[in-house]
């Protein structure tokens, strides 16, 4: 089945202790749209600048990335650099610049509309909203957020959890939305506040999902070396919903398994610059590092 991916599109500069890239392809509907992509058809909404690399273009469409709804406006393509330290568990923002998609409204094409799947990458809960508004009667709908939306636009997000059937969120938005410090306890207020699922991102240390039925705990993917892990919460839900859409059965039957595919397209993010490593991967390297991530779990 196919999926509407609506975030935003990005050029990304990344400097880390060993390295510095300028321009990169980035943004959070561009590392999950990639990461759909190994598993169902992609449909991506979005905008970019008429300064946007036609060879990023390209590359949305190598991997079979339809882009009907992705807009081009006169003017810069948002761009954000950002340093990490050596730990790469911490990075400091250096510049944003919204550029053309300060004005961003997204607009569904009508062959969007019916789509089953739908995820709502990392933007304003207000934009969120806006979509979800096109949407005739999807499947399953799953929304990413992050701190600024809970400092900034709080009332907005409230309305959108009680829409969406799974929030994905770090454990620290977790803990700031509810007031808790235990995730497990915060997990359960966030049920409350609408998503039937709740997905807590752990970074190196994988993630949890909540539902009524019991926690099920995802593992990362053991990596030897981080060249840079932007993307890769982005690249994690892309996975996921891209796996759920491209199997049979149930959404719940399915989800945790989709949780380790994601978890997995997350690591092949992390070892390389932007995109660079995720585009070099086949659906054989992933199902490879899955069987090997399953040995390392089985007891």
């Amino acid at each position: 089945m196919s999926i509407v991916v609506v975030g935003s599109t990005a050029l990304d500069s990344i400097k880390t202790p060993k390295s510095e890239n300028p321009r990169l392809l980035g943004g959070s509907a561009s590392h999950a749209a990639v990461a759909a992509s190994f598993f169902s058809p992609v449909n991506l909404i979005g905008i970019v600048g008429d300064d946007f690399p036609e060879e990023y273009i390209e590359l949305y469409k190598r991997h079979g990335i339809e882009l009907e709804g992705l807009q081009r406006s006169p003017g810069k393509t948002f761009h954000w650099s950002g340093e990490y330290e050596v730990n790469m568990n911490n990075r400091s923002t250096l510049a944003t610049e919204l550029g053309v998609f300060e004005t961003f409204q997204p607009s569904l094409p009508e062959s969007c509309k019916e789509k089953p799947f739908v995820l709502l990458a990392n933007i304003a809960p207000a934009l969120q909203i806006h979509v979800l508004d096109q949407m005739k009667s999807p499947k399953f709908v799953v929304a990413d957020t992050m701190d600024l939306w809970l400092n900034i636009a709080l009332e907005d997000l409230l309305a959108l959890l009680k829409r969406i059937d799974c929030l994905v969120l770090n454990d620290s938005e977790a803990r700031q939305l509810t007031g808790e410090d235990n995730v497990i306890v915060a997990a359960k207020k966030i049920h409350d506040l609408g998503p039937e699922y709740v997905i807590v991102k752990k970074g190196e240390h994988g993630a949890v999902l909540s539902h009524e039925t019991g926690l099920f705990i995802a593992p990362a993917y053991p990596l030897d070396n981080v060249e840079d892990p932007t993307g890769a919460g982005d690249s994690f839900v892309g996975g996921m919903i891209g796996y759920l859409a491209g199997t049979e059965g149930d959404v719940h039957q399915n989800l945790r398994k989709a949780m380790i595919y994601g978890s997995v397209v997350a690591s092949f993010c992390c070892e390389g610059f932007g995109l660079k490593q995720t585009t070099q991967v086949t659906r054989q390297l992933i199902e490879d590092r899955v069987s090997r991530l399953n040995q390392l779990v089985a007891f």
